[in-house]
């Protein structure tokens, strides 16, 4: 049977990148997205793949989502969740709600979904792999992104506690730190010039990184060279942290 990996928010960005990554490697994938056609686009581009429309905040639609991977394609093996939402703001005048739903897209989406995959996982026996995306913020705080900082942070110690829980059942879980990455939630800040000064002067290497090589980390993480590594967290930032 193929290694079958389930990417969420893989209508764009880091999820589409991912996607196409682990399908180069071999891997039959699906592409999931609460935009069911943005999520089909990414299929239709990734040789062997299936496009699922799910909302990462549902548990019922997560669960109907991986029972269709398990009958279409018999398992599923490794899971990266993409899936996530970005909304600045100063901290006195962040909404309530605008803080919740950050939440929970951010920290109950990537649960649900790491549940659900790992239900799978344990009861098909074979164990595997789950990379949550974090960000450089899930450690370093930024001035006006009080909610995604604090989402972040949380997705950060759920990989960590979820490492745990699982890792009876030959489930690894690790997590991914993203740096300032050229997608479409990025593309205001990096076509300014002067806001995209200030963040491009704090990375070490210069640049914004492409989705792809968030993609590939999350291609190691989920391979058996990383068959010893879990609980991890692994910054793809071009050494922001560094400083």
């Amino acid at each position: 049977m193929s290694v079958v990996s389930l990417v969420t928010g893989a209508g764009s960005g880091i999820g589409a990148a991912t996607c196409r990554v682990l399908a180069e490697r071999g891997d039959r994938v699906v592409c999931v997205d609460i935009d069911a056609d943005s999520a089909q686009r990414t299929a239709d581009e990734v040789d062997g793949s299936i496009a699922v429309g799910a909302d990462v905040t549902d548990a019922a639609d997560l669960e109907r989502a991986v029972t269709t991977v398990v009958e279409q394609l018999g398992g599923i093996h490794n899971v990266v969740t993409c899936a996530g939402i970005e909304i600045g703001g100063h901290a006195l005048d962040v909404e309530p709600e605008t803080f919740r739903r950050i939440l929970d897209v951010n920290v109950t989406g990537s649960f649900l979904t790491a549940q659900a995959a790992a239900r799978a996982m344990r009861d098909a026996s074979h164990g595997g792999s789950i990379v949550l995306i974090g960000s450089l913020n899930s450690q370093a705080a930024l001035p006006g992104a009080s909610a995604y900082v604090a989402s972040k942070g949380g997705v950060l110690m759920l990989g960590k506690a979820l490492a745990l829980d699982f890792a009876p059942h030959g489930i690894r879980v690790n997590i991914i730190g993203p740096g300032v990455t050229d997608t479409p939630m990025s593309a205001a800040t990096l076509a300014d010039p002067e806001r995209s000064a200030i963040f491009l002067d704090r990375i070490p290497l210069g640049r914004a990184a492409d989705p792809a090589e968030i993609g590939r980390a999350a291609a190691f993480l989920t391979s058996a060279d990383a068959s010893y590594i879990t609980g991890a967290f692994l910054p793809v930032d071009g050494g922001w942290l560094a400083k």
